[in-house]
């Protein structure tokens, strides 16, 4: 199991495509450079990545690929999710066989669980492989929830690390670091670029932000001044992440709209993976919010 401390910010990479749709492997090469040279870690494989409209081999190869790249220089955490328990072990155990320094998994979708279902589905990952998991919390999307007193209770497994909760709201992200207080060792990662300096404050590990792949520095400067103590700096820089939400989210929704700006700051990720085309019109209006806020590529 690794030991390697995972904190600060994890940017939930985007996933590039060529024209035939296909992974572009030199471009996802390219946004790694540009995530660890604004000093993030790599989240391979979530929601922004896509993972539920690319194939098994394109989610190896991401997960491969970020490795290969990453080379030790930051954290690597591999997405395993799938609605299935053994589909999850399955891929788990052929991500973590690459090298990723930890993995996370989903809730999965379509059928509703209860709390019970999600500890046996959670125990029996951990159980099956040998470096840390992580939880990840998505309701909006799943439509399963992972109440706080599940996160503890899935915390007392030693292999069960922490969660990504993307609920979205601060009573959310609030419930699961009360929880992690009466846990050892579990981590609280922020999901929404709205929250991150509050989670900072409150006790976050850290974040996985979708948006940092449009603008890699200025999420960084909020967990980087924090870091340094300067608390003040970084409420300011999270200013910056606010108003480029919530300005960007308005055009359209991600991921389509966070990859679609990383291709209008000039690099090659081709096209959303699932069926969403973005208007001329929206293209426009989201290099007008790039140029408001001031993000260089």
């Amino acid at each position: 199991m690794s030991n390697k401390k995972i904190e600060g910010v994890l940017t939930a990479i985007v996933t590039p495509v060529d024209a035939d749709d296909r992974f572009h492997e030199k471009s996802f090469r390219e946004q790694v450079e540009r995530q660890l040279a604004a000093g993030n870690g790599i989240f391979c494989g979530g929601t922004n990545g896509e993972f539920f409209a690319l194939t098994e081999s394109e989610r190896l190869a991401v997960a491969e690929t970020t490795v290969d790249q990453v080379r030790g220089r930051a954290p690597v955490v591999g997405h395993v999710g799938e609605n299935s328990t053994a589909e999850c072990i399955r891929m788990g155990r052929r991500i973590a066989a690459m090298g990723v320094d930890a993995v996370a998994a989903i809730t999965p979708n379509f059928v509703p669980l209860s709390q019970d279902d999600l500890v046996w589905h959670f125990t029996a990952i951990a159980d099956a492989l040998e470096l840390p998991v992580y939880l990840y919390n998505i309701p909006a999307r799943t439509g399963n929830t992972i109440a706080p007193e599940t996160a503890l209770r899935l915390a007392a497994h030693p292999r069960i690390a922490g969660i990504k909760d993307s609920a979205g709201t601060y009573e959310s992200l609030k419930g699961f670091i009360d929880a992690a207080r009466q846990a050892e060792d579990f981590a609280v990662f922020n999901g929404p670029d709205s929250l991150i300096h509050q989670g900072f404050v409150e006790g976050c590990a850290g974040a996985v932000s979708g948006l940092a792949n449009v603008a890699p520095r200025e999420i960084n400067a909020i967990w980087s001044q924090f870091r340094t103590g300067d608390v003040e700096a970084s409420r300011q820089a999270q200013e910056v992440v606010t108003r480029l939400r919530e300005s960007l989210y308005k055009v359209a929704f991600a991921p389509a709209v966070v990859k679609r700006a990383v291709r209008l700051l000039g690099f090659d990720v081709g096209n959303s993976k699932y069926p969403v085309r973005l208007s001329a019109e929206q293209d426009e209006a989201i290099r007008q919010v790039l140029r408001d806020c001031a993000i260089q590529p």
